[in-house]
């Protein structure tokens, strides 16, 4: 069912039109019918929600779910209320049944994990006793004997350590498993899905030297990843199974590498701002000359290429970084900067939707605390700076769950993208490698050994250079296309940068009021 049905928005608006469409047990809400093809402004869950009419006025009804989400609104008369009425108390009894079923399941998951959670925390004071104790037989000179004794305990200790985390991570992948982990923001392109890989938990952290990488006896003895940051080496995998695997670069991938380099080196001597989209859009017409004229010259031989030019998740997007214009004193516009995060949430489902769930919500969590400023006041909160400043003049900017606050984890999250997406950009191929080199340059000092030791645990279920690739396109099969790379090359190269000077306007702002936290988590 849809129709128009009025919603209370604040005290200064009050109420306004809307065009609400239930569908598959959500109602979202649009700002017209014709605005539709923007992307829903907001959206409840039927299932978990409680469906009240008033007391008084015969044409509102209200959606709540306590303490999280408030709808109230106001048929056009009584008659248009009974139709809303009936349809989502259907919607409701449908859902019931699997409601009931998803509750008792996250009940236990989340019992199971309290009991574990408590497990990991014991395990880490027995540790903590073990190293004292240690550190405390090396000042009194004990035995070697000793030594060797209180090692062994240690290694017991980390041992039972780890299977518990595992354990915790098993819950975990149980728990987000659902459509609620799986589901991409309104508004998304159709993409296709990657395909789950599995988890092999063999690994350990040294966080003795301070490193969160994970060691292993990896599979394929080719693949090798570095944590240096001023030097990166990229191997690259096959594309098909059953191609020679031998060490050697095609003339094409020699070329395209050394385009890569050229661009690299051509960019790093420019600053970025807002010309940089034309830019790109001319370096990539001679691209696609070349590669046309090398289908050309191949056609003339026993084989054939498609040199057809391939459309890429980046270039489908509902809302894009690159296409947000800033005002005079580069302001950035609230809502489609949030409307640009929204978009590009889905990268998160494209490199896991279980394992990378906790990361998902916390980034739309925090999109979600910057939209309710917002709506509370969008005449006043016009740019983000706007938001910042305001909560500055009140003293609430670093207030817990304040807008600021949201905003300082929000830019942390999508600089890890912008690092992991210009990583492959550059060629790397190595999914998780790209992903720790991301992490390592942005996250990581922000979170405690407990964090970092999920998230590494959680990179091991990073999709194949292949996967990741597939999901990337609009239409199945399209990434083999000679034009994918190209493409894709085309795309990120007007999107990364727009998105890089956005995040530096932000960085200058929260560096000039001394917002940056270092606070762990």
């Amino acid at each position: 069912m849809e129709g128009m049905l009025y919603k209370w928005t604040n005290y200064i608006s009050g109420w306004q039109p809307r065009w609400f469409v239930l569908d598959g047990g959500t109602l979202s809400y649009y700002d017209s019918q014709e605005d539709a093809w923007k992307g829903c402004k907001g959206s409840i869950k039927i299932s978990v929600c409680e469906i009240q009419v008033h007391s008084s006025d015969s044409t509102r009804v209200d959606l709540t779910i306590p303490g999280e989400q408030y709808f109230y609104l106001r048929a056009i008369n009584a008659a248009e209320r009974q139709k809303w009425l009936v349809a989502l108390g259907t919607a409701k009894a449908c859902l019931t049944d699997n409601r009931t079923k998803r509750e008792k399941e996250l009940q236990e998951n989340t019992e199971a994990l309290k009991t574990k959670m408590s497990e990991l925390r014991l395990y880490c004071d027995l540790l903590l006793q073990q190293v004292n104790k240690i550190k405390e037989n090396d000042e009194l000179g004990d035995t070697v004997e000793t030594g060797i004794d209180t090692g062994n305990m240690v290694k017991s200790t980390c041992t039972t350590f780890l299977k518990t985390l595992e354990e915790c991570m098993q819950i975990a992948n149980r728990t987000f498993s659902t459509d609620m982990a799986t589901q991409s923001p309104p508004g998304s392109p159709p993409v296709a899905a990657i395909k789950p890989q599995k988890v092999c938990y063999s690994s350990y952290i040294d966080e003795a030297n301070g490193n969160s990488s994970v060691h292993e006896q990896p599979a394929d003895p080719t693949l090798h990843t570095t944590q240096n940051t001023s030097e990166t080496e990229h191997y690259e995998s096959p594309a098909e199974e059953d191609e020679d695997s031998e060490v050697g670069e095609t003339e094409q991938e020699q070329k395209h590498k050394l385009d890569q380099s050229q661009e690299e080196h051509d960019n790093n001597n420019k600053e970025v701002n807002a010309a940089v989209e034309p830019q790109h859009q001319q370096e990539a017409v001679p691209d696609q000359e070349e590669a046309q004229h090398e289908g050309e010259t191949r056609r003339d031989s026993t084989e054939s290429e498609d040199t057809e030019q391939v459309e890429t998740f980046f270039s489908t997007m509902s809302h894009r970084f690159s296409d947000i214009r800033l005002d005079d004193d580069n302001g950035i516009p609230t809502q489609e900067f949030l409307d640009s995060c929204y978009a590009i949430v889905p990268v998160l489902d494209k490199l896991g939707s279980t394992v990378f769930a906790p990361v998902k919500m916390d980034f739309v969590g925090n999109i979600k605390k910057i939209n309710q400023k917002l709506m509370s006041d969008p005449d006043n909160f016009p740019t983000l700076q706007s938001i910042v400043l305001h909560e500055i003049h009140t003293d609430v900017a670093q207030v817990r769950n304040s807008a600021t606050e949201a905003l300082l984890w929000l830019r942390r999250g999508l600089k890890f993208l912008k690092e992991f997406l210009s990583e492959v950009n550059a060629g790397n191929q190595d999914i998780q490698g790209a992903l720790n080199n991301a992490y390592g340059k942005t996250l990581r000092q922000y979170h405690g050994w407990v964090v970092r030791g999920v998230f590494a645990l959680a990179l091991r279920a990073a999709p194949s250079y292949q996967s990741f690739s597939a999901a990337l396109v609009s239409t199945e099969g399209e990434e083999k296309k000679s034009g994918f790379t190209s493409g894709m090359h085309r795309d990120l190269g007007v999107y990364l940068p727009a998105m890089e000077r956005q995040l530096g306007i932000l960085d200058v702002l929260y560096e000039e009021y001394n917002l940056e936290s270092d606070e762990v988590v």
